[in-house]
């Protein structure tokens, strides 16, 4: 999902209009069935299992190449993520799924290292426990992708993979299914991530990450621990931070975080063991955390803060944890995302930002904002708001 994430943001930058998809067109379609074909049969991909995947595709799907054009964890802000997300029904429907299957989820525990709560929280995230895996046909939805396609091969790739996962008998052309973005099942792999880490859990024979909770729970776990999943470490913790913190070293080791007057919010002790570092997803104004290197395991799944924070949250409240403790800035100014695109190239200006302005808070912006708010003299929170790109275009 890493890589799918980054491909669309690139893909709904550049996207133009469809081309020409009827058999025999300006561009033809058959022309690019014909040399997929060649390169599936250097994969050992059949004629027979290549026909019965394209039966029904007789073009791109223009609904499809409409959907391009945003993903909302990367477009909306991290409390309005959560809200939907983390949600009290998602919460109970969860925990009752837990109980049902308490006895796999331990199993599945025992053999990868990753709590139960953690991989239900990724299921429900995903496709609500399973209820909402997608009906959109994998080998349409990565077919039209691979022919709109500006940048790379990203898709056609995967629409190759897809045509392995058949060859190989784990599903049939009319089961695989899932997103309109070509991720699968009930934990919306790619077929690359399938071919890579999905398990055969309950021993049938099969990796079924669309039919079978066994095997799709087994399979994020597997995931997980192969991105490097840390057991004896959580993915984060909420904290409060004492007054006057020094935002300037926002990394280093838990115990020296309580050193410093950093506790968790929840009234427990901080680990004696560990890496963190703190993240303030609202600014100063919002909740703080300090994040493991598990966190960047879950964005290994998906490359968003918001999805990462809202696995990591609804892990905890399938657990029984609390609500978060500090409130969310819902009534401040933000940033949409030609401000950001904005914060982003006078950032580059100044020789702060390096990379394509994309419009997306993550992880290089926010140590981007953090190092010109030192240089600055300002509060180094790493928040993109309003107030600093007034700051940068005003200095």
């Amino acid at each position: 999902m890493r890589r799918l994430a980054a491909a669309l943001a690139a893909l709904a930058l550049t996207l133009g209009p469809p081309a020409a998809a009827e058999p025999g067109g300006g561009t033809p379609f058959a022309g690019f069935l014909a040399e997929l074909r060649r390169d599936a049969a250097a994969r050992g991909i059949t004629d027979a299992t290549f026909d019965a995947a394209f039966r029904d595709v007789r073009a791109p799907d223009p609904a499809i190449l409409a959907r391009t054009r945003g993903q909302g964890e990367f477009s909306r802000p991290v409390w309005d993520y959560l809200v939907g997300a983390v949600s009290p029904g998602r919460i109970a429907r969860g925990q009752a799924r837990g109980r049902t299957l308490a006895a796999t989820l331990r199993a599945i525990e025992d053999r990868y290292g990753v709590p139960g709560s953690v991989v239900l929280a990724i299921w429900g995230v995903e496709s609500d426990f399973g209820a909402s895996a997608g009906t959109v046909p994998t080998i349409r939805a990565l077919t039209t992708l691979a022919v709109a396609g500006h940048r790379g091969t990203l898709f056609r790739d995967e629409l190759l993979g897809a045509l392995q996962v058949l060859q190989r008998g784990d599903v049939t052309p009319a089961a695989m299914t899932g997103s309109w973005a070509g991720a699968m099942g009930q934990v919306q792999f790619l077929p690359s991530t399938y071919l890579g880490h999905a398990v055969d859990f309950d021993g049938d024979g099969r990796r079924d990450i669309w039919r079978d909770d066994a095997d799709a729970l087994a399979s994020i776990a597997a995931y997980l621990k192969d991105l490097g999943w840390n057991p004896s470490l959580s993915w984060g913790y909420e904290v409060r931070l004492p007054e006057g913190f020094d935002l300037a070293s926002p990394a280093a080791e838990l115990p020296d975080f309580a050193g410093r007057g950093v506790v968790r919010a929840d009234g427990r002790a901080l680990p004696r063991t560990g890496k963190a570092s703190l993240f303030l997803p609202g600014g100063l104004g919002g909740p703080a955390f300090l994040l493991t290197g598990n966190f960047e395991v879950i964005r290994g799944y998906n490359t968003s803060d918001s999805y990462a924070l809202a696995v990591g949250h609804l892990a905890d409240r399938l657990a029984g944890g609390p609500p978060l403790a500090a409130p969310w800035p819902v009534k401040a100014p933000r940033l949409d995302t030609a401000g950001l695109k904005a914060l982003q190239q006078g950032l580059a200006g100044k020789g702060f930002y390096q990379g394509e302005a994309d419009g997306r808070a993550g992880p290089k912006l926010r140590e981007a904002v953090r190092r010109y708010q030192i240089d600055a003299g300002l509060p180094a929170d790493g928040y993109a708001s309003p107030a600093l790109l007034a700051h940068l275009q005003g200095r």
